[in-house]
């Protein structure tokens, strides 16, 4: 059964009531959750579990199960407990400053990739600095001139919102998908995009805040070669 993933619709819940569904060896599954589990250069959501009797379940991360990312396992810190039974209801909370963080960051990658037009081939999201990998034939990008550009965005103060659309849709537009790593899950008949209103918009599967002012200021750091033709731009809150 798959899980209902609450996050993709507000990633600004914090916490929710779940029914366990059973234990695997990856960890708990639950009907539905706040936890993000790690995909697309986003790591799971930590946090923990309360049973009905006020057991807490410290959960280092959340990992999906199948290839169709349908199912979420919450891992437990400490190992698979038994006392949790098919059935039983429990509270599911996110640890919440880390996972904003983590939607500043991964927004504030989304301008980055507007800033620097080109294929994105890798990226990753951190809670304090992030980077993106880019496709650039020639490189002489400067760090100070993308700082300026972020900042810009940032300042503007741009609504950030989402819808789905279809496979089809998607397949009729093929210059929304900027990753070259990561595809836009499909087979479920529909795919998540995210619009940076007047700056980007493109799938993704990530939380993001609900405002580019949100982000607060960041700065490039640091520009690395990475092959003939692959530049990573990392970036960090100022």
């Amino acid at each position: 059964m798959p899980t209902g993933c609450l996050f993709r619709e507000d990633a600004y819940l914090r916490n929710c009531t779940a029914i366990v569904l059973g234990m695997t060896e990856r960890g708990i599954v639950l009907d539905r959750t706040v936890f993000y589990a790690t995909s697309g250069g986003q790591p799971g959501d930590g946090g923990v579990l309360t049973t009905s009797a006020g057991i807490e379940i410290p959960i280092a991360t959340a990992v999906y199960t199948d290839p169709m990312k349908s199912e979420i396992a919450h891992v437990p810190a400490n190992g698979v407990p038994a006392l949790l039974s098919a059935g039983e209801t429990v509270l599911a909370s996110i640890g919440w400053d880390l996972r904003y963080a983590r939607m500043r960051m991964h927004t504030a990658l989304h301008l980055l990739s507007a800033a620097l037009p080109y294929p994105v081939t890798g990226g990753a999201v951190g809670d304090a600095e992030g980077r993106l990998d880019f496709d650039i034939p020639e490189a002489g990008l400067d760090k100070q001139v993308i700082t300026e550009k972020l900042a810009t965005m940032i300042a503007a103060d741009a609504p950030v919102t989402m819808r789905w659309i279809s496979d089809a849709e998607l397949d009729a537009n093929p210059s929304l998908v900027k990753t070259m790593s990561v595809k836009p899950p499909k087979g479920t008949g529909k795919v998540r995009l995210i619009e940076i209103v007047g700056y980007d918009l493109q799938p993704c599967g990530g939380t993001h805040v609900r405002s580019t002012a949100e982000i607060g200021a960041v700065a490039v750091t640091q520009i690395e070669k990475k092959g003939k033709q692959n530049r990573r731009v990392r970036i960090a809150f100022a």
